[in-house]
């Protein structure tokens, strides 16, 4: 999906190109039939090639991905995904960014009120 936001059209050809490693091709193909049927994405036919665009904006896949997300690992916790983003050596966070989030709890706290 990220390669189709970026590009926002390619052919799975394109796709391919775009991704780490050497994908092989028909699995690069299958992926974007998954991602068709489950209505993330489009195509049309121009001569013998499928061209692929996402079908929702990248924001809304965001936010739907990141709800997913919370769900499915954290219970439905955002103090849980929190932690975990700020515990452990997965992730450095730096003092700016603690800050930004310091900024946003503050925010959303005023917006509680």
């Amino acid at each position: 999906m990220d390669v189709l936001y970026r590009l926002q059209r390619a052919t799975a050809s394109e796709v391919q190109e775009q991704l780490p490693g050497e994908p092989n091709y028909s699995t690069v193909r299958a992926q974007l039939r998954v991602l068709e049927e489950k209505g993330h994405i489009v195509h049309e036919e121009l001569g013998p090639r499928y061209v692929y665009a996402p079908t929702i904006p990248r924001d809304a896949a965001r936010v739907s991905a990141l709800r997913h997300l919370v769900d499915t690992f954290f219970e439905g916790s955002p103090e849980k995904v929190v932690a975990a983003l700020l515990g452990g050596e997965v992730s450095k966070v730096s003092s700016e960014e603690l800050n930004n989030v310091a900024q946003l709890i503050e925010k959303a706290r005023k917006g509680e009120q």
